[in-house]
């Protein structure tokens, strides 16, 4: 019931990722400063991406990404997402020991009807876009069928499913990764290692991305 920053850096340095797209990094009341500080982060040799508020946020409406020092950051930006909740997602275009590379981070609503808009709104969002091998990844908050939302992702496939919620016993497989055309996992999994079963509420996902041919 404490919140430890440094849990959650000794569970992203256990994961060797070059680039870490996080759900509610910041604090829920105004001005939502950040959960993760951006020194100690930095500390770590992270970089995070501007996509924070005024007032100390890591991120936009929760979201937030870090990259480590052999990526580059080539444009950044918000795309807003329908529903009843504040919601939204950031997007990073990179450049990546496997090439440019675009990176969604999401958290969608608790009501799916409003998780299939907020994908639909996301896909007309790429669809004006320069294409760019695209991963989509966060929370996806669907405890059932997730053929409605691959439908919604318009391309983009999910990859299979990794119990990951709740933290401590997992049996819902709530953060997924999906992958646009040009990509492929070469593994993938959720992280149960100490300490991130009590680092955070959600362990984890993983995936080992490469370039498709």
């Amino acid at each position: 019931m404490r919140r430890r920053p440094d849990r959650t850096l000794q569970v992203l340095a256990d994961l060797g990722a070059q680039v870490a797209v996080l759900q509610e990094a910041d604090k829920r009341r105004a001005p939502r400063p950040a959960a993760l500080p951006h020194a100690m982060a930095e500390h770590e040799g992270w970089r995070v991406l501007p996509f924070g508020q005024p007032g100390g946020s890591l991120g936009w409406h929760g979201n937030a990404m870090l990259v480590r020092p052999e990526v580059t950051a080539l444009e950044t930006a918000h795309i807003e997402l329908p529903g009843l909740e504040p919601r939204g997602a950031i997007r990073a275009d990179l450049l990546t020991p496997i090439g440019p590379l675009r990176v969604i981070g999401l958290h969608l609503g608790l009501i799916r009807r409003y998780r299939i808009l907020q994908l639909n709104a996301l896909a007309h969002a790429l669809q004006g876009l320069p294409p760019l091998p695209t991963v989509i990844a966060g929370d996806f908050n669907e405890w059932g069928r997730t053929a409605p939302l691959e439908a919604a992702l318009r391309g983009l496939r999910l990859l299979s499913a990794r119990a990951s919620f709740p933290a401590a016993r997992p049996v819902a497989a709530l953060d997924r990764i999906a992958l646009g055309p040009g990509l492929l996992a070469h593994a993938h999994d959720s992280h149960g290692a100490r300490p991130a079963h009590i680092a955070s509420d959600h362990l984890p996902v993983w995936a080992d991305i490469a370039q498709d041919g």
